[in-house]
C-alpha cells in the first residue's frame, strides 16, 4: 500500500450552522433531529444543552429554547453566499457539508503570502457573507481531516474564553489555526478516536479499538498498516491512515473517464427550484446508475449549470462515504436551491437551461449482501430504490419510520422519524435504548395496546349512580368507574380496571403545563381500552387486543 503524502488543505468550518442558518443564532434555540440535538445556540449552550442531548432533556435544562426541525436544504441554502464568496480565494472550493468546506492552499497560499494570510482572509471573507451571529473557525494542516480537526479546536478554544456563551465568537480570539507542514501525526497524535467519526461512519470501529485500549490517534498510528488492513479491512485501513496524517481520500479512489458525466437540457429553463429539482433527480438517478453498470461509487461531484443568458454556474461536493442515489439527488437539489434562492448578487439573471453532473472522484462500489435463499437479508433492494426516488423528489423527510422513544403513553413511546436519519439495512430498530430504559413515572405498565388512535376519542365515565368519576389532586379515584359511554354506541357495564398513573407533564412551562391520569379498564365485551382524563374530560387513547 503506498504511502501518498496529504494536501495541504484550509477547511473553513461553522459550529452550529443550523442555527445560523435557521436565523436564530442570538437567542435560546436548539436544531433538533430524530429528537436529538444536532446544533445549539450560544445561549442554549450556556444553559448546559450540548449536541446529541435530547430534546425533552434539552427543554428541562432551558424551558424557553426555542426548538427548530433539521432542514438540510436550508442549510446548504444558506451555506451557498459563504462557499460563493471563497470562489475569490481559490478556483475550487469543495463543500463537504453545509457548514464546512475545503480548498488546497498551494495556490493560494503562494499568491497571498502563506498559509496564515489566506486562512485570515477566509475567515474575514466568510464572516461577511454568512452576516452576524456566526462563528467562524479555519484550520490549516497536512489533509482536511487534520485540518478539521485544527478548525475544531479553534472553536474549543472560544469556548473555553467564553463559557457563559457571551463572548463575541472567534472574532474576539485568534479564528486560525495553522499546523507547520509535516507536523500533522503530531499534531493528531493526542486526540480521542472518537474524533474519526466525523469523518467515518464507523461506530463499531472505533468502539472496538477504544476497549483495546487504542484511545489516541497516536495509539492506532504506531500499528503496522499492513496488519490494521488484514484486521479491519478497509474502513480500517483508511482510519489508520488518517490517524498517520496520510491523504483521508479512499484508498481506491480514482478519476473516472470523461464520458460517464451526464448532462440534460431544460426547456423551457428552470428558474423554480421544485422544477429544476425533478430535473435534478433524473440526471442523480442516470449518473448513479452509469457508475454502478461499471462497479463505480461517487465520492465528489461537480455540479455544473448554465443559464438561459449564459451564465455559468459550478459547486464541487464531497463526501467521504459513496454518494448513493437519494444522496447525490439532495447535494444536486441544495447547489440549486441555494443558486435560484440567494441574494440579487448572486442568483443568476436567468433560469437554468442546462445541467450537468460531473463525478470528479470514484471508487469501487462496495454493494449489498444478499440473503442466502435470494434478495435481502432485511430491506429488499426495490424498497430501497423507492425510498431514495421518493426522498429525492420530496425531500430527505418525505419517508417516515416509526422509532422506540421513552415516554408515559403509548402515543409518546412511538414516534414516526425520516427514514434518512436510521439504517433501514440494520437488523436493530431505531430505537434510543437511554430513552426506552430510563424509568418514566407514570408510565403505563406492559403489554401495549395494539391500537392507539390518532386524535384520542372523548368518552364518559361515570359511576353506578351515574355521576362523572374523576380524579383528585393526591391521584385518588372520587368513585369506582362503573359504565363507559361512547358517541354512538350503548353504554357498556366496565367489568374491571387498574389505574390511576397520573402524569404532570411540563410543570416547569405554565403553557405546556398538562396533568392526566390513565387508566385500564374492561368492558363487558371483554374488550380493554386505555383512558385518560384530564381537566375532568375523559379520553378513549388506546384499544388492547
Amino acid at each position: 500500500m503506498s504511502a501518498v503524502e496529504a494536501t495541504r488543505t484550509l477547511v473553513l468550518h461553522c459550529p452550529h450552522w443550523s442555527v445560523v442558518a435557521a436565523g436564530v443564532a442570538h437567542e435560546p434555540a436548539i436544531v433538533v433531529r430524530a429528537n436529538r440535538v444536532v446544533a445549539a445556540s450560544a445561549a442554549a449552550r450556556a444553559a448546559g444543552i450540548s449536541v446529541g442531548l435530547r430534546r425533552r432533556e434539552s427543554q428541562r435544562r432551558c424551558p424557553h429554547v426555542l426548538v427548530v426541525d433539521h432542514d438540510p436544504g436550508r442549510d446548504a441554502r444558506a451555506f451557498e453566499p459563504v462557499a460563493s464568496s471563497l470562489d475569490a480565494v481559490a478556483p475550487r472550493v469543495e463543500v463537504t457539508r453545509p457548514g464546512t468546506l475545503a480548498i488546497a492552499t498551494r495556490g493560494p497560499s503562494r499568491y497571498f503570502g502563506g498559509d496564515r494570510a489566506v486562512a485570515e482572509r477566509t475567515a474575514q471573507m466568510a464572516v461577511g457573507a454568512a452576516g452576524g451571529g456566526v462563528e467562524v473557525c479555519v484550520g490549516v494542516a497536512d489533509g482536511a481531516f487534520a485540518a478539521l480537526l485544527a478548525a475544531h479546536r479553534v472553536h474549543h478554544r472560544v469556548e473555553a474564553a467564553h463559557p457563559a456563551g457571551t463572548g463575541s465568537g472567534a472574532g474576539a480570539q485568534e479564528p486560525v489555526l495553522v499546523v507547520p507542514p509535516g507536523a500533522t501525526p503530531s499534531f493528531l497524535a493526542p486526540h480521542p478516536v472518537d474524533v474519526l467519526l466525523d469523518v467515518l461512519d464507523e461506530p463499531d470501529l472505533v468502539d472496538v479499538w477504544r476497549r483495546l485500549g487504542l484511545r489516541t490517534l497516536g495509539r492506532v498510528a504506531e500499528l503496522p498498516a499492513a496488519d490494521v488492513l488484514a484486521r479491519f479491512g478497509t474502513p480500517g485501513a483508511t482510519a489508520h491512515r488518517l490517524a498517520s496524517g496520510l491523504d483521508p481520500r479512499p484508498l481506491d479512489a480514482r478519476r473516472p473517464a470523461p464520458e460517464l458525466a451526464v448532462s440534460l437540457e431544460l426547456d423551457p429553463p428552470a428558474d423554480r427550484v421544485d422544477r429544476a429539482a425533478f430535473a435534478a433527480k433524473a440526471l442523480a438517478d442516470r449518473l448513479h446508475a452509469r457508475l454502478g453498470a461499471d462497479g463505480l461509487a461517487c465520492t465528489h461531484v461537480l455540479v455544473e449549470a448554465e443559464t438561459e443568458h449564459g451564465e455559468t454556474l459550478a459547486r464541487h461536493w464531497r463526501h467521504e462515504g459513496a454518494l448513493g442515489a437519494g444522496a447525490l439527488a439532495d447535494r444536486v437539489r441544495w447547489q440549486l436551491d441555494g443558486w435560484l434562492t440567494g441574494s440579487a448578487g448572486l442568483r443568476p439573471t436567468a433560469g437554468i437551461a442546462h445541467l450537468t453532473l460531473v463525478p470528479v472522484e470514484v471508487v469501487a462500489a462496495r454493494g449489498r449482501q444478499l440473503g442466502f435463499w435470494g434478495g435481502e437479508t432485511l430491506v429488499d433492494e426495490r424498497i430501497l430504490r423507492a425510498v431514495a426516488r421518493v426522498q429525492g423528489t420530496a425531500g430527505l423527510d418525505a419517508v417516515a419510520v416509526p422509532e422506540l422513544r421513552g415516554g408515559r403513553g403509548p402515543a409518546d413511546r412511538v414516534v414516526r422519524v425520516s427514514a434518512a436519519t436510521v439504517d433501514l439495512t440494520s437488523p436493530r430498530p431505531a430505537a434510543r435504548p437511554t430513552s426506552v430504559a430510563e424509568p418514566w413515572p407514570g408510565q403505563i405498565p406492559a403489554p401495549a395496546p395494539a391500537t392507539v388512535l390518532e386524535d384520542p376519542e372523548p368518552v364518559d365515565v361515570v359511576d353506578a349512580g351515574g355521576r362523572p368519576v374523576g380524579v383528585t389532586g393526591r391521584a385518588e379515584v372520587t368513585a369506582a368507574p362503573a359504565r363507559l359511554a361512547r358517541a354512538g354506541r350503548a353504554p357498556e357495564a366496565i367489568t374491571g380496571w387498574a389505574g390511576p398513573w397520573p402524569a404532570d407533564e411540563h410543570w416547569w412551562d405554565p403553557t405546556r403545563h398538562r396533568r392526566r391520569a390513565r387508566f385500564q379498564v374492561l368492558d363487558a365485551s371483554g374488550t380493554a381500552h386505555l383512558l385518560a382524563v384530564e381537566a375532568g374530560r375523559w379520553w378513549l387513547e388506546a384499544t388492547y387486543d
